[in-house]
Formats: structure tokens, C-alpha cells, sequence
């Protein structure tokens, strides 16, 4: 849903912007250095293996406000890929993180023996670990972070003299401080912001992160998360090295990056670093989400459709979409509703006359027992409304953030409300409560948690006007209609450096809660802006998980770091054009290095309108989101994907194959879960050492080897895409293969046709789609193997995870759970294909079973006579087991010095085969090179029986 700063664009707000400025004190021009920095005065190692030291200023100065002139530095190898740098005060405490929200290890206490401690300072200016080295100078103090193995600097504090940038600064609201970087690093992440370079940092293009209901039509612009992390990519000599940093800080701050340095100028808090060695992608991910929490669990039906709209009018509008999904044969698992059935705009609430809860409860009734599920949205402002029980019950307890002793008063969709503060544990208890309520009214299966960057209709103290009704129920609901008074009387409302707010330096508590406000235990709005969307997942993640124990389902727009432990993400207000459509590539792409591998845009567009040629690619891409949702804006035209018939035949397709992948993506949420692999991945994380893919934006892989590459151009019917060097293969038609030595290739792309590729050495799982996730779920399993094409030796490798997906634990060793590993071998004219069950209970126990086999670019037949299965042959005629083999075409054949490589798809179909049993198979070809013609053979099969030994 949308807000006035969303609504209009950045550009036409400029002029009064601007006034705003100058009342709010000026934009400040930016010294290129800040002062001298600082000089260690006193180092010792401490008790836990770390370092200790303390820094001193080296000479004062008041830009920005007085320097602070002592400062404790603290560092420690963690883990053997995780070193940590905290810099503080170290005389009085200073804002961080709340260790309860993201928790980890607390760094000493500020010491009160600075002199003493002088005497030890350290002669080793270095503090190795196992893949990281810690190095410093003393004077200026600068700090560097090298790789082990080989020597390489992945960041260095010092400027060296330079003009590049200063030296550190520490100020109470400012801090600065940089790193030298080589100009062929490839950087990523530094959200949340539309990208309109793609998914690398480009030099200096803005970054500032302060979360911001701005819509993300506006580009390099701070949007709704603030991801103060970025992964860096180098290519030496070939051999690819991975690691990233993160300042965990949640203030407002630009980082500005200049190609061969990256700085960053905050108004708040402290410098606490971590670096991850790497040297991997996947690695880099993994040891990040093991630091910051690992993504959520997934429910299996949130891995479906999902159909939004804000102006679903009533409930009579929402069973017919349901039912012309089902007539158009469109598969839909997820039913949403935006606030209209809400009563009032207000939350937790039902409307009397559009909603009335029988014939909700009637419906979803309906809908339950088909498998599908019902979620709706909840926004963090609640109604001033004496009669309003939500209200009163926070006011009773004392929920709500403060101003001046008062809960804060702010403008929302209800008109005036109230901030609850998801900082104190009276609250999270309050909101759970809430929560249980209205599940007990409604038995919603997940929560959509809006507008809670947080975002305001008005700016300043508020207050209720007079003899007038605000909103006053005609025109746009986001015209500020309470009387304001701007607030600029506080250095926390009116800081001394000026960050880069909405792209145009507005007032940090612009379209917001004023910054001076207070929460729980006095802590800051300035301080803890940026967390509060972080603050209401995990309240509202606390409170799902305690209603039925089940797997929550929580959808969040304004994200930090951590909050894919507890939420999906989408990429908020974005338009049906097709420059929307490229950007939400990159941005899907980034969250999953954000550790919130969740996360999809609107397909087709939030705001009006796609044209009917725009929808049908924007489903070919979001059938392949990890969280794939078509919503649309109160003033779109309707564009569920069954309005157009173009649309349908092509959702048919795209959304038919993802159901028939769902095994496939449930098994990338487990890895995601367990690792924090993403599940939508830039091909850079599998093809690492190939530079030519460390720009691309326009592709993704999902998983390690499934690669996507759709149209993104009006009025285009072919796609030129980059395939990394290897074999591959069309997922939608098998018999189609590219043999790539890393090069670009014209693909054909009708208008209802997505190209979809499946590399080479890999083993797929999928199932048969269907219309619903719970019935696609419960078809048999085909096995995919690919092959390098014509090879005579090669492996092939796959996984699935199976389990109970109301479970809120998402793991083995509980009975409900199954995790399969595949193999496959190409070895002396032999094919081997088996599996290695672990806990095979579940899998049995649901009867799923393994009824085709599909192998892709062997050189030649397959020898009938030489099938065994479970180590017992398999006789002819004996079953209704069928082998079908039949040619590859090339989009292009590379010589391999004896002829031109041939390869060919062989196909076992009615296998009787149990996913939670141990299988072998194995089969002979033909004299290699011979593609023996194409057809079918009936097989016997003795052993296949329907126990489960």
C-alpha cells in the first residue's frame, strides 16, 4: 500500500523540500576530511583471545559537533571466518543494536584503568586467526583486514596521505571512517534501493540507508530496509575470493563508493564491524545469516500463487477472483486481502457490511478445505478511537511510543494514531495479544506487516483538530489533515550532518515519527528508526508461532539485518513498466545476499498500468521469484492474470512449471534454512571464477544450476542471454541443449514461452504440478540427471527435503521429516543413479514415490538388456516399465577433435520406486557416439514391490 511520499515522485516534492531544509537548519556542504583522526595509546590482549586498546584524538575540532577523546577498540576473531572491530566510546555508553533483538557477543566493558593498561601496550601490531589477519597503525590509527592464504588486503582504514579520504572520525552524531578498495572489486548489496545500474555497486551512485516509506519507482533512493552489508568479488589470476562487511549500525548513514574506496558517514551509534572470509559467495552467505540468524522456514503452500489487490471491495469480490483462477485453470494456493476488509482502516478488525465474519467464516471454510489459505495486512498505526478495543488495550498498557510524555501522534489510513513500541516486552505481550484475538475472529493463515519503516501521512508534533473530521472521508486518504508544528528544537531532529534522506536530504523525521520521540527505557527514534519494521517481525513472529504452533507466515516491508530469521520481503510500490520489471531482478537478488531469500515484486506492477504484453513477461519472471504475488494499486486497472487470455496461456506455462518444481524450491528453503544459500542467486555464486557474469542482472540461477532468462524488452520475441561454459539444458523441452564455452546465444522467446535452463551435473527433483500446492505435493516424483553432453565420465548430484510444513522447526530428527541426497555416475559405458535416505519414515509414511527417470547428454543408447535395479536385473516384458530414448538438438555443437558431440535424452518411465527407500539403478549404453535411432522399449521389473522395508 502506498503513502504521499510514495505516491507522487521525489522530483515534484523538491521545491518544498527544499524550504524544508533551510528550516530545518540547512544542507550542510561536505569537507573532503574531518579532522586527524586518532592515535592508540594503550593495547593488551584480553582473557577471550581479543584485543583490547584505547584511542585518543589527536586533535579537536567542532564540524559536526566536538570529537569524543576517548574511544575503546575491541577485536577478536569469533569464529575462524568471522572477525569482529567495535569501536565506542570509552567513557559512556553509546546506542547499539539491542543485543536481545540480534544477539551476540558483548564486547568488554568500558575500562576504567586506561593507565595502567598504557604500560601493556603490545609490541605485535597484527592479531591473526584462522583465515583472517587483524593489522593496525598506531598513529594516525588506521586498521586493516587482510586474507590469510594469501595476503590479499579486504580492507584498509588508512588514506595513506591521500586525497581519497580522511582519517577516522568519531563525533556523538558523526562518524566517518573509509577503506581503500582495488577498482576491480565487484561490490553487491548496501540496501534497500532500486538499482537502475543492476546488481553491482556503481561508483558513485548514491547509497543511504534510513528506512523510508518511498516508493521504489524512485531510483538510488533510500527505500524501506536498511542492509548496511556488502559482498565483495575479486577475480586474482583467475581464482575467484568472496568476503563481505558489515557495519552493524542502524542510524541513519550514506556510503558513498568511489570505485577504488568506500566511505561511510553516519549520525549515530558506534562503528561495529565483521568480516567474513568467504572466499565463496555461498560461503560469504553462510557465515553471514550464521552470525545475523538464519532465513525463516517456509510453509510448503507459500511457495504457490498469491493473489493481491487493494480495492477488493467486498468479500463477494474476493470469491470470484478465487473462482475464475480455478475456471481459468491458473494455479492459486494464497487469497489476500489489503485493508479493505478492515473496519475503519482499523486493524484487527472486521467491516460489518462488506466483510460480515459468517460469510468470511464460510469462505475460508471453503477455501481450507481445498488447501488454500488466507492472509491479510496489518499496519503498525493504531487508531486513536476511545471506543476501539485494540486502543484502549494499548493505552491500558502503556504500548505506545512517546513525545514529551505522550504517545506520539501521527496520521495513517484510520486517520490519527499511535506507534505501538515494539522495544518493550509490555508491548510484544500487548500485540500477541491482539494477534490472538483476531485469529479467534478470523483464522487468518499469515500477517502482512505495512507501512512500518514507519511511515506517516504528516511530519512533527500533531495534534487532533478541532470542530473538523480528519480524514474527512472524501479525496485521497493521505492528505495530512491534523494540525503540525515542525520540530527542529533538538540536535536529534535537526543533526548536524545531513544525510541523504529520500534522495533529497529531508529532515530525518520527514513523513515519519519525529525523530527526539522516545521508546522503552529512553532509547531514541533516531537511534532506533531503522529497526522498527525488525522490532514488529519478531513480535509479530513471537505471537503467530504461540497461537497453534505452527510455521508462521509473516510478509514485512521494512527489513534490517536479521529480519529474514523471522519474514518474507517483497520490493514494495513498484509500477507496470518494463523498466519495474528489469529492476526487480536486482533487487530479488540482493535480499538474497541480505539473508531474506523470500522475496518477490508485484508481478505486473503495483502502481497503473501494464499493458497486456508487459504481464505476460512479468509472470514468465515471477512464476520464478522465490515469493511470487500479483498485487495491484486501488487505481489500477484489474490485472489478476486470468483478465487477459494471452496472460493466462502464459501463466499456464510459467506458473505450471513452477508448480512442478515446488520440491525443488521447498528443498532451496531448507538449504536456505540451514545455510543460508539463497534461493534466487546471481550466477556469480555458481559460476564464481567467470567474470563475464559478475555484472549480469537480466538472469538468475534458482538454486546452484536452474538458470532463468527472460524477456525484458517490449515488443521482443527472442532473448540473448549469457550461458557460463558447460552443457545445458531447456527445462520445457529436454530434447534442446546448448554446449556453451562461456558465450552469449539467441534464444527464441515467444510471447508465451520463458527460457529455463538446467546445467549440466546436477540431479532435479519435480512432481507433477497441479492447481494447488496440496494436491501438487502428493503426485509422483520425476528425477532429472543432466550430463555433460557426450561425456564419457561425469557425476551428477542432487537433494530433497521432505517434511511436515506446519511444524514451526524445520529440521530432521523429529520424526517428520525426510532429507535425500542424490547420485548419479557416467563411468565405462555405465550409468549409476542412487539415493541415500536419511530418516525415510515421513517420506514413507505419505507414499511418495519415484516414478520416471530422465538422463540428458549421454553419447549414446541404452542397452536394455543391462538394467538393474537394486541389484536385481530387470527382464523384458516382465513390468510396464518403458525406456525411451530420443536425440538432443544443439543450439550450436562444439568439436571435441574427433566430430562434432552428440548426446542423447534417455527416459525410464513406470518406476515404482520410494522416495524414503535407497534405490540403485544402473544401466548400460551402446558403443559411444552411437545415437541409436528413437522410440520406446517395454522393460520387466521383478523387485518392485509396494512394502516399504
Amino acid at each position: 500500500m502506498f503513502s504521499p511520499a510514495s505516491l507522487l515522485s521525489l522530483s515534484s516534492l523538491y521545491v518544498l523540500l527544499v524550504l524544508l531544509s533551510c528550516f530545518y537548519g540547512g544542507v550542510s556542504s561536505v569537507p573532503t576530511k574531518v579532522g586527524k583522526g586518532y592515535r592508540l595509546i594503550s593495547a593488551e590482549e584480553t582473557s577471550d583471545g581479543g584485543f583490547l586498546g584505547h584511542l585518543q584524538v589527536k586533535q579537536k575540532n567542532n564540524i559536526y559537533g566536538p570529537d569524543i577523546p576517548l574511544l575503546q577498540l575491541y577485536v577478536k576473531h569469533e569464529t575462524g571466518d568471522r572477525l569482529r572491530v567495535h569501536i565506542t566510546d570509552a567513557e559512556k555508553q553509546r546506542w547499539e543494536v539491542p543485543y536481545n533483538l540480534l544477539p551476540r557477543e558483548q564486547p568488554p566493558a568500558s575500562k576504567q584503568t586506561i593507565g595502567r593498561s598504557r604500560k601493556n601496550l603490545l609490541t605485535v601490531s597484527e592479531l591473526a586467526g584462522s583465515e583472517l589477519i587483524f593489522s593496525f597503525t598506531a598513529d594516525p590509527f588506521s586498521f586493516a583486514v587482510k586474507r590469510k592464504s594469501n595476503g590479499q588486503t579486504l580492507f584498509n582504514s588508512s588514506s595513506g596521505g591521500s586525497d581519497l579520504f580522511g582519517e577516522m572520525v568519531f563525533k556523538d552524531q558523526y562518524l566517518e571512517i573509509s577503506t581503500q578498495l582495488p577498482k576491480d572489486a565487484s561490490l553487491y548489496g548496501l540496501g534497500e534501493n532500486t538499482q537502475p545500474h543492476g546488481i553491482k555497486l556503481y561508483p558513485n551512485d548514491p547509497y543511504t540507508l534510513y528506512t523510508t516509506d518511498v516508493s521504489a519507482i524512485n531510483l538510488n533512493t533510500d527505500l524501506y530496509g536498511s542492509h548496511p552489508v556488502y559482498m565483495d568479488l575479486r577475480n586474482v589470476g583467475g581464482e575467484p575470493f568472496a568476503h563481505a562487511v558489515l557495519l552493524l549500525n542502524s542510524n541513519g548513514m550514506d556510503v558513498f563508493y568511489k570505485g577504488n574506496s568506500l566511505t561511510y558517514k553516519i549520525i549515530g551509534g558506534v562503528f561495529d564491524f565483521y568480516f567474513f572470509s568467504g572466499p565463496t559467495p555461498l560461503a560469504v552467505v553462510d557465515q553471514y545469516t550464521s552470525f545475523i540468524g538464519r532465513p525463516a522456514p517456509m510453509p510448503y503452500w507459500s511457495l504457490g500463487f498469491h493473489q493481491c489487490r487493494w480495492g477488493y471491495h467486498n468479500l463477494s469480490v474476493v470469491e470470484d477472483v478465487v473462482e475464475n483462477y480455478r475456471k481459468a485453470q491458473i494455479p492459486l494456493d494464497v487469497i489476500w486481502n489489503d485493508d479493505d476488509h478492515m473496519d475503519g482502516h482499523k486493524d484487527f478488525t472486521l467491516n460489518p457490511v462488506n466483510y460480515p465474519r459468517s460469510k468470511l467464516l464460510a469462505f475460508l471454510d471453503k477455501i481450507h478445505n481445498r488447501g488454500m489459505k488466507y492472509i491479510v495486512i496489518i499496519d503498525p498505526g493504531i487508531g486513536v478511537n476511545s471506543s476501539y478495543g485494540v486502543y484502549q488495550r494499548g493505552i491500558a498498557n502503556d504500548v505506545f511510543i512517546k513525545y514529551d510524555g505522550e504517545p506520539y501522534l501521527a496520521q495513517v489510513w484510520p486517520g490519527a494514531v499511535n506507534f505501538p513500541d515494539f522495544l518493550n516486552p509490555k508491548t510484544v505481550a500487548w500485540w500477541g495479544d491482539e494477534i490472538k484475538r483476531f485469529h479467534e475472529l478470523v483464522p487468518v493463515d499469515g500477517l502482512w506487516i505495512d507501512m512500518n519503516e514507519a511511515s506517516n501521512f504528516c511530519s512533527g508534533k500533531c495534534t487532533i483538530p478541532k470542530g473538523k473530521q480528519c480524514p474527512s472521508g472524501t479525496g485521497p486518504g493521505w492528505i495530512c489533515c491534523l494540525d503540525c508544528k515542525n520540530i527542529t528544537k533538538t540536535r536529534w531532529d535537526d543533526p548536524p550532518y545531513k544525510i541523504n534522506a529520500s534522495g533529497l536530504q529531508v529532515p530525518v523525521g520527514f513523513k515519519t515519527i519525529a525523530t527526539s520521540a522516545v521508546h522503552y527505557n529512553g532509547v531514541l527514534e533516531y537511534d532506533a528508526h531503522s529497526l522498527y519494521g525488525f522490532s514488529q517481525a519478531i513480535a509479530t513472529h513471537k505471537a503467530l508461532q504461540g497461537l497453534e504452533g505452527k510455521r508462521p507466515f509473516i510478509l514485512s516491508r521494512s527489513t534490517y539485518v536479521g529480519s529474514g530469521k523471522y519474514a518474507a520481503h517483497w520490493t514494495g510500490d513498484n509500477k507496470g513498466t518494463w523498466e519495474d520489471l528489469k529492476y526487480s531482478i536486482t533487487t530479488v537478488l540482493n535480499f538474497g545476499i541480505f539473508g531474506v531469500p523470500m522475496v518477490g515484486a508485484d508481478i505486473c506492477g503495483f502502481y497503473p498500468a501494464p499493458t497486456e504484453e508487459l504481464c505476460n513477461r512479468w509472470i514468465e519472471v515471477g512464476a520464478f521469484y522465490p515469493f511470487s504475488r500479483d498485487h495491484a494499486n486501488y487505481y489500477s486497472p484489474r490485472q489478476e492474470l486470468y483478465q487477459w487470455k494471452t496472460v493466462t496461456k502464459s501463466a499456464q506455462n510459467a506458473l505450471g512449471m513452477r508448480y512442478k518444481l515446488l520440491p525443488y524450491l521447498y528443498t532451496l528453503n531448507y538449504l536456505a534454512h540451514t545455510s543460508g544459500a539463497p534461493i534466487a542467486r546471481p550466477l556469480f555464486f555458481s559460476f564464481p571464477a567467470y567474470k563475464e557474469c559478475y555484472g549480469l542482472s537480466t538472469q538468475f540461477l534458482l538454486g546452484s544450476s536452474l538458470m532463468v532468462s527472460p524477456v525484458l524488452e517490449q515488443g521482443k520475441t527472442s532473448v540473448k542471454a549469457l550461458f557460463p561454459p558447460g552443457s545445458w539444458y531447456s527445462l520445457f523441452d529436454m530434447t534442446q541443449a546448448i554446449v556453451s564455452k562461456g558465450q552469449y546465444f539467441m534464444l527464441d522467446a515467444p510471447l508465451h514461452v520463458v527460457n529455463v535452463h538446467l546445467y549440466q551435473n546436477t540431479i532435479l527433483p519435480m512432481q507433477q504440478g497441479g492447481m494447488i500446492s496440496k494436491e501438487a505435493r502428493m503426485t509422483p516424483f520425476t528425477l532429472i540427471v543432466t550430463f555433460p553432453a557426450g561425456a564419457s565420465e561425469a557425476q551428477a548430484k542432487g537433494n530433497l527435503y521432505l517434511d511436515n510444513d506446519e511444524l514451526p522447526e524445520m529440521k530432521l530428527g523429529n520424526g517428520y521429516s525426510t532429507y535425500v541426497d542424490l547420485y548419479a555416475t557416467l563411468k565405462q559405458g555405465s550409468v549409476k543413479i542412487w539415493s541415500e535416505v536419511q530418516e525415510g519414515k515421513f517420506a514413507l509414511d505419505n507414499g511418495w514415490k519415484i516414478e520416471k527417470i530422465t538422463v540428458l547428454g549421454l553419447s549414446g543408447s541404452v542397452d536394455t538388456s543391462g538394467l538393474e535395479i537394486n541389484g536385481s536385473p530387470v527382464a523384458n516384458g516382465a513390468s510396464n516399465i518403458e525406456l525411451s530414448s530420443m536425440k538432443q538438438m544443439h543450439l550450436q555443437d562444439v568439436e571435441d577433435g574427433v566430430g562434432k558431440k552428440k548426446s542423447l535424452m534417455v527416459e525410464l518411465s513406470g518406476l515404482n520406486l520410494y522416495v524414503g527407500k535407497n534405490f540403485d539403478m544402473s544401466m548400460k549404453m551402446g558403443v559411444r557416439g552411437q545415437i541409436l535411432g528413437l522410440g520406446s522399449k517395454s522393460i520387466g521389473l521383478n523387485d518392485q514391490s509396494d512394502e516399504h522395508k
